[in-house]
């Protein structure tokens, strides 16, 4: 399974939606940065993502972007192979 990162805050209820996501699909763990309580890690993931929203979520080196971008892969299908070391493309 590939590693998954979570850029998120205590305080987010697209990033539970997430992870609940995430765990249905069968992710055991994932890797959450909490850019709340570190502002270096908040002004990290903009550099990273070019977004200042949370959650952004990382499949392996794959940028997936946030909890809708995540729901819509999930919808056409291509959530799982890319949770199974796969490619996002169709």
């Amino acid at each position: 399974m590939a590693d998954v990162v979570m850029y998120c805050t205590a305080s987010c209820p697209y990033c539970v939606m997430a992870e609940r996501l995430l765990k249905a699909r069968g992710v055991d763990d994932i890797h959450k940065v909490r850019v709340d309580l570190d502002p270096g890690q908040r002004a990290s993931m903009m550099e990273r993502t070019g977004r200042r929203t949370v959650p952004q979520i990382y499949i392996g080196e794959f940028h997936v972007g946030g909890f809708d971008d995540l729901s819509d892969l999930d919808r056409a299908g291509r959530l799982v192979p890319l949770l199974s070391g796969g490619s996002a493309a169709t």
